[in-house]
Parts: structure tokens; sequence; C-alpha cells
């Protein structure tokens, strides 16, 4: 059990020692809750922290569902032959323009840092399905990192065997054997506003 997002990210820091003030070697954190997460490890690691803008595309009769993900760049689909086409086209939409706002609101006027050739240590506050996650990593392959490191606290035990074909490496801090939801796992889970990701990026 983890007090809050802040002390676990401290905790998973110590698991990522082998990467402090590695040259070449970025946080990204997943908004909006792995935002304290990644600002506590790459605070812990001294290494730079920026964010990965990606969003999930869900199902139309259960949005939880990921059916793909999309960047401001690029989208991943997993074909389902009851989605209508129209209806991917218009969230793809939907999405992009969050991302948009997110974008402003987040990483007012600086550029996103560039990953190719870099390892980049991808930060979230815990893995439940891991469908969106999985998407974004195939993602960010296509900017050429040199590694790709999923961390994050909290996961299901059979988390690692899905991602260790996406990832370079996996590390998690804690896989219990009764998994019921990131949540549970934490003392304090409210949900992280844009105001709290702006001040915490400002601290940086």
């Amino acid at each position: 059990m983890f007090s809050d997002r802040t002390s676990a990210g401290v905790e998973l820091a110590r698991l990522l020692e082998k990467y402090r003030q590695q040259a070449n070697t970025v946080v990204l954190a997943v908004p909006r809750g792995g935002v304290p997460v990644g600002v506590a490890v790459a605070r812990e690691l001294g290494l730079p922290l920026d964010l990965v803008l990606t969003k999930k595309i869900g199902h139309p009769t259960n949005r939880e569902y990921a059916i793909g993900a999309a960047t401001l760049t690029n989208r991943l689909l997993v074909p389902h032959a009851d989605v209508d086409p129209d209806y991917i086209e218009a969230e793809t939409g939907r999405v992009r323009e969050r991302l948009r706002e997110m974008e402003r609101l987040f990483r007012p006027g600086k550029p996103p840092l560039n990953v190719k050739g870099a390892t980049v240590i991808i930060v979230d506050d815990g893995i439940a399905t891991g469908n969106t996650l999985l998407a974004t990593l195939q993602l960010l392959r296509k900017q050429q990192p040199a590694r790709l490191v999923v961390a994050v606290p909290v996961a299901p035990e059979g988390a690692a065997d899905r991602f260790k074909e996406a990832a370079d490496e996996f590390v998690c801090a804690y896989t219990p054997p009764y998994f019921t939801g990131v949540g549970a796992f934490y003392e304090q889970f409210h949900q992280v506003s844009d105001e709290e990701v702006v001040e915490l990026l400002g601290e940086e």
C-alpha cells in the first residue's frame, strides 16, 4: 500500500537506480495520474521530465475499453468489425482536441523532448488493463528511442508478460496476488486535476 502517488514515485525510483543521471535518458509521465509519480521519479534520479501526450480511443459501447490510441500526429487502432469508421474519426478528433488543450496547459510554448536514440522511462500511477499503455508504446516506437522502460508502482501479476514484448524493460514495485484496481493500493488516490499537473510541472 502506498500513501500517495509521490511516495509511490520515490519507491519506484529506488528500483530504477541504475538510470540515475544517466546520459540521454528521460522520464515521460502519463497525465494526469502519472504526473505526481513521474515528477518524483525524475527528481529522485536527476533526469529530465516530459509528458507522453497519448489518449485512448474507447469502444462506443464502453469508453473504458481501448480499441486504440492517438497522439497529436499518430494513431494506432485494433480492428473491431462492430465499430463504425465514422465513430473512430469523430472520436479521434475529440481525443486530439483534448490533447491540444493539454499541450497548451501543460507544455505552453515548449516543444516535446526529442526521444530519438534515448532511453525513455514511461511512468504511470499503475496499470489496470494496460491496453492504452501498450498502444502508447507502439506509437513511441515510431519516434525511434533506443530503449523503452515501463515503470509503475502497481500492476496485476500478469502485466510483465503483456509488456515484455512491447517494452524493453518492465519495472513494478508491487504486483498483488489479488488486483481490484489501481486506487485500491493507495491510501490517497484523488483524481489529479489539470491545475495540479500545472503546479507540479512548474516546480521542475
